[in-house]
């Protein structure tokens, strides 16, 4: 049967994890300047590559790790560098000259991988699908996961009426401040996999 106490477990450790307001700005920032039908395929998108990150290591990602030879620390600390490159384009305006090209791989990166499907969302998934011992528990897990990209969806797909409000003075300051939050849970995401590297010696 269903488990509504392994599906409210997941959902609400990968909402805190995902963070759909946090990402909000981010997604106004990265997507500022291109045409409404490329910003609704954008959001959609994201959640889409989010979702089948999330599902090819909910299935499989132990064993990709250990045949890779990749650590949980090792996948932080790329994470958080390749966050921090991107938050540094958004500080200094290096994201405001979008490109056809450059509509697709910022729905592939950063927004789908790491923003959404970051290492804190995969190792939950990788062990919250190693625990479902039962029928039961892992239709919870994956309606669990399948329930919180919609709900990511929903929240960029909607976030774009907020461009119209504000206009480009606005997107300019949401840019900026979307660099410094980025920034700021890059370096975090780095010295966290740092220090579980020094307390794994």
């Amino acid at each position: 049967m269903f488990d509504f106490a392994v599906f409210g477990s997941l959902f609400l450790t990968l909402f805190v994890i995902m963070d759909p307001p946090g990402i909000t700005p981010i997604f106004l920032a990265l997507t500022a300047g291109r045409a409404a039908k490329v910003q609704r395929r954008m959001a959609w998108q994201a959640a889409a590559v989010a979702f089948g990150v999330i599902t090819v290591f909910g299935i499989c990602g132990q064993q990709i790790l250990d045949y890779l030879h990749i650590t949980t620390p090792a996948l932080m600390i790329a994470g958080g560098l390749l966050l921090l490159l991107i938050a540094l384009d958004l500080l200094t305006g290096k994201s405001e000259e979008p490109t056809q090209t450059k509509d697709v791989n910022v729905a592939l990166v950063p927004l789908g991988m790491p923003l959404l499907a970051g290492p804190g969302a995969i190792v939950s998934v990788i062990l919250a699908v190693q625990h479902a011992d039962s029928a039961g528990a892992q239709i919870s897990v994956w309606a669990a996961i399948a329930a919180m990209h919609v709900v990511l969806w929903l929240v960029m797909r909607y976030s774009l009426l907020i461009i119209r409000v504000i206009k480009d003075g606005g997107v300019v300051l949401v840019t900026r401040l979307a660099g410094m939050m980025l920034s700021a849970l890059a370096v975090q995401q780095i010295i966290n996999g740092i220090t579980q590297v020094i307390e794994a010696r």
